[in-house]
């Protein structure tokens, strides 16, 4: 009954199955080990960050620009605190808060971000901490320029004076009339009794929405595998249905054929019926009287 599997038809089907579920396996592997890299990448850039606690602040210019090499080191820079920003919208172990953002005016002509720390519940500029005066020496966690909407940064616009929604050189910009470092600092103590925050690994080593997609595809290239098996075994069991409804003299529909002897009887035109099958014309007079 499965000779036709040796039919012209049925080899190219089978050569695409043999040929199919090697390619989507070979494909979901490959997904998966992406996913898995990018999962290493995050434990490797992690671990970057915290042991950058650990080793010597370096002078800021040695550590830019910054990349997932220096972001995450301890860097250190003197200068003037002027302008200080706040940052809304930052959470801090759960707790809705702000970062508390100040530019240090430094020897080289540019302005360095430093958050001196974090502060709970809404941005009160009346009730944030003034930045020391005079000549100062931060140090701390260097860390890349922000950009909205990704990295867990919120996309905030139409915020008040004295506010900004990312620390970046592209959003500061607009605020003063300085050069601002592609960077910024985040204390490793916070400043005048605020929280410092937590340095953070960089953009594009975490688990984002890249590597869950990774993910999604390693589970669609192997439910491809269950489709395509499902699907050839489909097929071959309607193909073997039906040659065995053929042998049984069954049509596509399940009907069973009539014999022929049958079939010519039913098809015979009425002219062809027997003359007992019609009305008796002898004895009737004629229209005409004849």
């Amino acid at each position: 009954m499965y000779r036709f599997l040796l039919t012209p038809r049925w080899w190219g089907i089978n050569v695409f199955v043999l040929l199919a579920i090697p390619f989507c396996i070979f494909m979901g592997s490959w997904q998966l080990g992406r996913f898995e890299d990018r999962v290493e990448n995050h434990r490797g850039a992690e671990d970057d960050v915290v042991a950058g606690r650990q080793e010597e602040a370096r002078p800021l210019d040695t550590l830019l620009p910054v990349d997932k090499a220096t972001s995450g080191r301890q860097a250190t820079a003197s200068g003037r605190y002027e302008e200080q920003f706040l940052v809304p919208h930052r959470d801090l172990d759960g707790r809705p808060g702000h970062y508390v953002l100040t530019l240090l005016h430094t020897g080289t002509g540019k302005v360095l971000p430093v958050v001196r720390g974090w502060l709970p519940g809404d941005p009160e500029p009346a009730g944030t901490p003034a930045p020391p005066d005079g000549e100062v020496t931060v140090t701390g966690a260097l860390q890349a320029s922000e950009t909205p909407g990704s990295n867990g940064v919120p996309a905030l616009s139409g915020l008040p004076e004295g506010q900004t929604g990312a620390i970046s050189s592209a959003s500061l910009v607009n605020l003063v009339p300085h050069d601002v470092y592609d960077a910024w600092i985040t204390l490793n103590q916070g400043d005048s009794g605020m929280r410092a925050v937590p340095a953070v690994a960089p953009g594009g080593t975490g688990l984002d929405i890249k590597a869950f997609q990774n993910l999604g595809y390693t589970a669609e290239w192997f439910a491809f595998v269950g489709f395509v098996i499902f699907m050839w075994f489909r097929l071959v069991r309607r193909e073997a249905e039906l040659l065995r409804d053929t042998e049984l003299g069954l049509d596509p529909a399940g009907e069973t054929k009539p014999e022929p002897g049958r079939r010519q009887e039913q098809d015979r035109p009425e002219q062809d019926q027997p003359e007992q099958d019609q009305p008796e014309q002898q004895g009737r007079p004629s229209p005409s009287g004849v």
